[in-house]
């Protein structure tokens, strides 16, 4: 079959398409004819070998996380999907591929493409992951740092939902589309902290940086101290005193059921950019760059 593989780390150049063998099935596993594969600032951070330390991975290694796709096979244990079943979640072998392997999915409903599909596991857990961190709870402000990328967009959402007031950051290219969301947006960097006081008189309940990208000071300051503040990108954390989250939640079919069923409906949005498998490199590349709007999603049928 033809995946995307890296047999050295560095930048996006590394990866390269190539003829592997298709994965069989474990016990406890399916197989899925990808259709659809997602993009995340993880790949690329695995890929540059920066995240060895973390958890090693094994070169040759064929990237990705999320899936969307059909069934083609199942193994001993599994009862509760067949061949055949459209099917959404997440990879356990990589899923910029023509196949891949998953111990979690759920089922794809007929409206919602293919890409939005795949868009959702990663975006969808962290994002609800962290705000239940958080406490995000009706009538309190929250303010979301790179409200604007796939997790961003997503925790957006779900914050309104729960009945906040959310000010989100973003580069002034994305101030229109944030607002669309239902966000208060306004710009990142230098007089960050006046601009949110005039926004949000009363102050800030809860800060959720997505971006990594120097903010955690100015959330102090607007917090008046770390509590309630939780980054999923900013390395200097631990330093500050900010809790960073990095260990998912158990993944959970059933939640990612149901924001697939609330993405099939309308209310979840989330924008997807769409490459085809052989230009990983070029998505990885924009991916790098923090500065993509929604989620970038690898087309492979």
């Amino acid at each position: 079959m033809k995946a995307i593989q890296f047999d050295r780390f560095g930048g996006p150049e590394v990866l390269h398409l190539t003829e592997i063998d298709v994965p069989q099935p474990g016990r406890g596993q399916v197989r899925v004819k990808v259709e659809a594969a997602g993009v995340n600032p993880l790949d690329g951070k695995v890929r540059s070998g920066a995240m060895q330390a973390a958890f090693s991975t094994a070169l040759p290694s064929v990237p990705g996380y999320e899936l969307a796709g059909v069934v083609d096979a199942v193994g001993e244990g599994v009862d509760d999907v067949k061949p055949g079943d459209e099917v959404v979640g997440w990879a356990d072998t990589g899923a910029y591929a023509q196949y891949a392997l998953a111990s979690t999915v759920a089922m794809k409903p007929a409206d919602l493409s293919w890409q939005h599909a795949a868009a959702l596991p990663i975006a969808g857990a962290t994002a609800e992951r962290v705000l239940d961190l958080l406490e995000v709870r009706e009538g309190e402000t929250v303010l979301i740092h790179g409200a604007t990328g796939a997790v961003g967009t997503v925790a957006v959402q779900l914050a309104l939902a729960r009945g906040a007031r959310v000010i989100g950051t973003a580069g002034s290219a994305n101030q229109d589309y944030l607002s669309s969301l239902g966000a208060t947006a306004t710009t990142y960097g230098d007089g960050l902290v006046e601009r949110v006081r005039a926004l949000a008189p009363d102050g800030i309940d809860a800060v959720f940086d997505v971006a990594g990208k120097g903010a955690l000071p100015d959330s102090i300051v607007l917090r008046g101290g770390t509590d309630r503040i939780v980054t999923i990108a900013d390395f200097a954390a631990s330093r500050l005193g900010v809790t960073f989250s990095s260990s998912p939640r158990e993944r959970s079919a059933a939640a990612l059921a149901a924001q697939a069923q609330l993405a099939a409906s309308g209310a979840l949005v989330i924008p997807v950019t769409t490459y085809p498998l052989d230009q990983a490199a070029a998505a990885q590349q924009d991916s790098d760059a923090g500065h993509s709007r929604g989620k970038l999603v690898l087309t492979v049928a």
